[in-house]
């Protein structure tokens, strides 16, 4: 009996240990890989790239390793299934209990390990990835600045089409929103550039959009008054915007023992709790993942028989996206605390673990 747990044992760690490898590769490599060489260009410190990856892994973590559990178990187990070994285990008198008792002692270890990472290391981790990405912008603040991408300043709004090096600006158009009366919400006015120049004062931490050749559309004035400068200047003070951030910690960056405290403050305050509940109960139904995937993922294998890695991997795909974009879903009622989101979250852990140990009953039964 020793023998055969070691040889189920090995298999199982050895596809786990891949499917993790791979699964963590695919969630955070081919990100980090895309950015590369958009830092690179904006002049940003490679350092910080895998800083802010390195923040990441425990979250990421909680993710791929219940997912490397249920494909390991698919792949694992349908093989034995498929080559009749289970079938040869069973007529030899031992019983489906004995045979997964292995893989049940890891998938509790893995349980143990995705809470710890979703309650204590993972969100301080988070916390200090999003601190990396503030001190990159105050940093580097001209890297705020993409193509395509809209950058919000006090009632303007800003466009570029283009950058390129020395901090060049093309096609660039500024937005003013008004913010009173009538004008609310309304664009008033309207400024494009076909060239820019960002100028950086580190030591004051202000950043100076310099336009060129600018046409000017006050919409203030009915009809709108045109006008042409030459040169237009527009200051963002990056120090004072960073520094009126709110930086009371958010609940998806406490850990467990902060986040009863911060519950347990805001109860008495007679404040709604659901957001903070949410966070609380979708850590622990995360950490559970291991042990609901590794209940359904053993029968189905061994009912479906299959070698073919193919199917494993589709159906591990199928039920690990199922199960955790049921979590979401009921994550995002966290305004509609009526329906009692925070409880809502452990049908999917309710459903896999309860289904799944009824048809390990039934196959151990036959």
């Amino acid at each position: 009996m020793k023998t055969l747990n070691i040889y189920i044992l090995k298999s199982f760690l050895v596809t786990f240990g891949m499917a993790i490898g791979l699964l963590t590769f695919f969630m955070m490599g081919a990100n980090v890989a895309k950015d590369l060489n958009k830092f690179v260009t904006q002049g940003l410190p490679l350092s910080s790239v895998f800083e802010f990856a390195v923040c990441l892994i425990p979250i990421a973590l909680t993710f791929t390793i219940p997912w490397g559990v249920l494909v390991a178990v698919m792949l694992v187990f349908g093989r034995l299934s498929a080559d009749s070994e289970i079938t040869a285990m069973r007529a030899c008198g031992i019983s489906v209990l004995q045979i997964v008792s292995p893989i049940m002692i890891v998938s509790f270890l893995m349980m143990i390990l995705c809470l710890y990472l979703q309650v204590q290391i993972g969100p301080p981790l988070l916390g200090a990835a999003r601190q990396v990405a503030a001190k990159t912008a105050i940093n580097h603040p001209s890297a705020m600045f993409e193509p395509g991408v809209r950058i919000k300043y006090k009632d303007s709004i800003i466009y570029i089409d283009d950058k390129e090096e020395n901090n060049i600006l093309k096609d660039v158009q500024i937005f003013t929103i008004g913010e009173q009366g009538k004008e609310k919400g309304e664009v008033v006015r309207d400024i494009t550039a076909k060239q820019g120049k960002l100028l950086v004062n580190k030591k004051l931490k202000m950043l100076t959009i310099a336009l060129f050749d600018c046409n000017i559309v006050d919409k203030k004035s009915n009809p709108p008054v045109r006008a042409f400068n030459r040169k237009v200047e527009f200051v963002i003070d990056y120090g004072k915007e960073m520094n009126s951030l709110d930086i009371g910690k958010r609940d998806k960056y406490m850990t467990l023992k902060e986040l009863f405290g911060y519950i347990r403050i805001e109860k008495k305050l007679n404040r709604n709790t659901c957001d903070p509940e949410v966070e609380l109960n979708q850590r622990i139904a995360f950490a559970l993942a291991p042990i609901a995937f590794m209940l359904l993922g053993l029968p189905l294998a061994i009912r479906t028989s299959r070698r073919e890695t193919s199917i494993g991997l589709f159906l591990s795909v199928v039920l690990a996206g199922a199960f955790f974009l049921s979590i979401i879903l009921c994550e995002s009622l966290t305004a509609f605390p009526k329906l009692y989101p925070q409880y809502l979250l452990w049908l999917p852990n309710l459903a896999y673990q309860l289904g799944g140990a009824y048809m390990i009953y039934k196959i151990a039964k036959h």
